[in-house]
């Protein structure tokens, strides 16, 4: 890992090296790509990358059946990861904490969404299960409830896992299979014949390349402004919250996604994790990480004690700020190359669930560098052609 590229030349530049480059990068190396692979990234320690900031969970309760199966190849690459990656004894065996995600509806319209999502979930396999209130009450009995039509939850592949362990070992594997990380900026790219030729870092070096990936996460509108692309993807900011409850709940709690737009875990130990925003969702600058202390008080707590009221008597222990990379178009990914900018990638736009769609989304469009069509899961409705006709492919599951 340099500040200086090793060549000046190389077949693949992916501008981000966070989990969505990283996993791009070793999915070419685990399917042969024979090319020379430079991952660039502003700052290698990665702390305020959305990869960092998350909270580490997967889900299958989505609104789209494609998202659906691609979270189920990552529940699948996160539990086996020693065996995809050759059985390397260096390698952790991951589980995942499946307490699952509960989606509670207040209306009857947002629990009709919740049977009509849950017909698409169990059409392609997820355990998904829908709760009456009384249901919820007898398996979660913490809850108050008064308010609540319907709950969704699927306990199976869904819950906490440890992603910073998946992004280290794809980033290392990586590395070790010769894939070069730089620390550096991309500033500016030169694009001629409908290609991008080359691309110019901070300190004024220009990289030849034969294929750009934009991985660069809330950055990845800007990044695509470099090579004349408008991309709607903007950083919008997301809380975090950890906290300690006087009284620890009697069993785990799901990643509950209350009506308010809160949504609160099981951390381990008698703490837990709160998330969400309130009011108002702006985009913001890219380095905007200030937080806003007075949404615990005046937001969060009040929130958490109503729906739990166990939750009355806690003490916050720590806080923070990420950002997604928001998709203001359909929140859905935007995938595969630019129609006029051949040779310009995107892995955009996850809107909150990259994360957990990183292994098949970097095993996609790997696919498709290395065989020129996806050989897995066909990815192909995510193309930004749908962005140019107006066409949205809306994944409404979005918290």
């Amino acid at each position: 890992m340099g500040t200086q590229p090793a060549r000046d030349s190389y077949d693949v530049v992916i501008v981000g090296g966070a989990i969505m480059g990283s996993a791009v990068a070793w999915f070419l190396t685990d399917l042969g790509f024979d090319g020379r692979i430079l991952v660039v990234d502003r700052d290698m320690s990665f702390a305020k990358t959305a990869t960092a900031t998350s909270t580490s969970c997967i889900r299958q309760q989505f609104s789209t059946e494609l998202n659906v199966r691609i979270s189920q190849f990552g529940a699948d690459f996160i539990t086996d990861l020693r065996g995809f990656m050759g059985g390397d004894p260096r390698v952790p065996q991951l589980g995942i904490r499946n307490f699952g995600y509960l989606y509670l509806a207040d209306t009857d319209a947002f629990a009709d969404d919740l049977r009509g999502r849950a017909l698409v979930q169990q059409g392609a396999g997820a355990a998904t299960r829908l709760l009456s209130r009384d249901q919820i009450a007898r398996l979660y009995p913490f809850y108050a409830l008064d308010d609540i039509v319907l709950g969704s939850i699927n306990t199976r592949g869904e819950g906490y896992f440890d992603s910073m362990a998946v992004f280290e070992w794809l980033r290392r594997q990586a590395q070790e299979r010769g894939v070069e990380y730089l620390e550096a900026e991309v500033v500016g790219m030169e694009v001629a014949g409908a290609r991008v030729q080359s691309v110019t870092l901070g300190d004024g070096a220009r990289v030849a390349c034969g294929q750009v990936i934009n991985a660069a996460g809330p950055r990845a509108g800007h990044v695509a402004g470099l090579a004349g692309i408008d991309l709607p993807v903007e950083p919008r900011k997301r809380y975090s919250w950890v906290f300690k409850a006087e009284q620890p709940l009697d069993r785990d709690l799901p990643l509950t996604i209350d009506p308010s737009g809160l949504h609160v875990r099981e951390n381990g130990g008698g703490t837990y994790q709160a998330g969400g925003h309130f009011g108002d969702d702006p985009a913001v600058a890219f380095d905007d990480f200030a937080m806003d202390h007075g949404l615990w008080e005046a937001e969060v707590w009040p929130l958490l004690a109503a729906r739990i009221p166990q939750f009355e008597t806690i003490k916050l222990t720590h806080s923070w700020v990420g950002h997604y990379e928001m998709n203001t178009f359909d929140h859905n990914a935007v995938l595969g190359a630019h129609p006029e900018v051949s040779n310009f990638l995107f892995i955009n736009g996850f809107s909150g669930h990259g994360l957990q769609q990183a292994p098949a989304m970097g095993r996609g469009l790997a696919e498709w560098l290395c065989f020129g069509s996806y050989q897995t899961l066909d990815l192909s409705e995510f193309h930004f052609d749908r962005l140019l006709n107006g066409v949205p492919q809306v994944e409404k599951a979005v918290i």
